[in-house]
């Protein structure tokens, strides 16, 4: 008889070099209660933008949990959720530019964060993808959709407006409320459509 182990939650957040820092922080603000462990990889492009838009590109002041925080360097292609044998959750791309989109599409594991999303889509995990981009390219549209019928949830950072949103904080949440729908977590940020 075999040993029975735990299910351990663990996600993968991956920060790339578009703008929407923001979306990043609100997300991994409101996810991290969820998980044990919430792995972050921030690409080299997403810290020159956080420090823009946040004021820090340093996720564990971004997010103030630090306990639960794993940062890995986006290098390093022997962190635990580069194998398949690793079990986690899945991952969250966010924001996700098109460069990665790309480099995801075409199965090219240049970095970690394109070989975690690899190792989604090839062990069925969910991923999903929140483009922060406009307009969009006939490439970009063609890789999305690569990315969809291989499994990936596209998410557009394209938030609501029947909830009379006030506040960037509220156009914010409204995303982030999506995003959490898709990983299967109960939210409070928005109200649903007619309730």
């Amino acid at each position: 008889m075999g040993v029975v182990k735990m299910v351990v939650r663990r996600l993968v957040v991956a920060i790339t070099g578009a703008s929407g820092s923001i979306y990043a922080r609100s997300l991994l603000r409101n996810i991290v209660p969820h998980y044990e462990t919430v792995y972050v990889i921030v690409s080299d492009t997403a810290s020159i933008i956080m420090r823009d838009e946040l004021g820090t590109d340093d996720v564990r002041k971004v997010v103030g949990m630090a306990e639960k925080l794993t940062v890995l360097d986006n290098t390093d292609m022997s962190a635990p959720p580069s194998s398949g044998s690793h079990q986690y959750d899945g991952m969250v791309v966010v924001p996700c530019s098109m460069g990665a989109v790309g480099r995801i599409a075409a199965g090219v594991s240049q970095d970690l964060i394109s070989r975690v999303a690899d190792v989604c889509l090839k062990e069925r995990r969910r991923l999903v993808l929140v483009p922060r981009e406009t307009p969009l390219s006939a490439i970009h549209l063609e890789n999305l959709l690569k990315l969809s019928r291989a499994g990936a949830v596209v998410l557009p950072a394209s938030p609501p407006f029947y909830n009379k949103p006030q506040t960037i904080d509220d156009l914010v949440n409204a995303v982030t409320a999506r995003i959490l729908s898709h990983l299967g977590i109960e939210q409070d940020l928005v109200k649903e459509w007619k309730e």
